[in-house]
């Protein structure tokens, strides 16, 4: 009987086997490589043996003299919340909408679901020419509706660069979430929309007590997404305004290549990587736990 049961378990753990393989290949032994190189003053060129070993004096700097950093830090937050109150926003007012039978249901999450799909350079250079200052088409909309004082060079102003580049990526990832939410919103029993109906909840109470408390789960796997597909965000950056005007749309991805493009700064891009993946973690540790909290209360 023990040797079937340990033959059992022994096989489990075959089937488990290349999974556990490739994380250790693709994650693991990578992370633990970034590390490392993090402590030395390496080019990433001549051989790591010759590289300076300088121990936590990366990330010392980090912490105390690269300014640049924590701005491009606090433009990608600036980017991710209104992400995560428009661009989300917007995606569950669509799928409740969809949730619905309305006529062309279908044809309407396929549009949706579209821009999400295109290429983020493609997306960036429509848009640059959408923003364009002298021939752009939002500068002659304004224009032919008698607003022609607010036109300028929208990618090129300081104060609007950034905000230009945010609804950019909203409007491109709208639509994934649109598609989880309305799946979430379809998995709920329709019984319980009926049960509410007869006990005569109006449209918001039943979305308060029934839809909402529902969706918590999906809630938080959007808002998770959402915070690291934004503050990870670099093709529209690059495309649109490649972090100009001077510093003003730097995110932490622009950053980081900027560091293994300096010279003998490969080390001190490997720290700038593990700082930012550990704001990640901690950033998503944290909104867990604040989900949990509220299905409790």
């Amino acid at each position: 009987m023990e040797h079937r049961k340990a033959k059992k378990i022994f096989t489990n753990y075959l089937f488990v086997l290349p999974a556990i393989l490739l994380f250790c290949t693709f994650h693991l032994y990578p992370f633990i490589n970034v590390f490392r190189y993090s402590l030395f003053q390496w080019d990433g060129i001549v051989p790591f043996s010759s590289a300076q070993f300088i121990g936590l004096a990366h990330f010392k700097d980090i912490f105390t003299s690269n300014p640049q950093w924590w701005y491009s830090m606090w433009h990608a937050f600036y980017i991710t919340l209104l992400t995560l109150v428009f661009q989300n926003g917007l995606a569950l007012i669509l799928a409740l909408a969809c949730d619905r039978a309305i006529r062309g249901a279908q044809a309407y999450r396929m549009i949706f679901f579209l821009p999400p799909v295109l290429s983020g350079i493609v997306v960036g250079l429509i848009w640059q020419w959408i923003y364009d200052g002298n021939y752009g088409l939002l500068n002659y909309w304004l224009t032919s509706i008698g607003f022609g004082h607010l036109a300028r060079a929208w990618l090129a102003d300081p104060k609007t660069a950034l905000t230009c580049v945010g609804i950019v990526h909203m409007w491109k990832g709208f639509g994934w979430g649109f598609i989880i939410l309305l799946a979430g919103l379809q998995s709920i029993p329709r019984e319980l929309y009926e049960a509410a109906k007869v006990d005569g909840a109006g449209a918001w109470d039943t979305f308060r007590r029934v839809t909402v408390p529902l969706m918590v789960p999906v809630f938080v796997l959007v808002m998770i997404l959402t915070i690291l597909n934004t503050m990870q965000i670099y093709d529209l950056i690059v495309s649109l305004t490649g972090g100009g005007p001077g510093y003003h749309t730097e995110v932490p991805i622009t950053r980081i290549l900027a560091a293994m493009r300096g010279g003998s700064r490969l080390g001190y891009a490997c720290a700038l990587g593990i700082v930012f993946g550990l704001i990640l973690l901690l950033v998503s540790f944290i909104q867990i736990q604040a989900s949990k909290l509220a299905k409790q209360e």
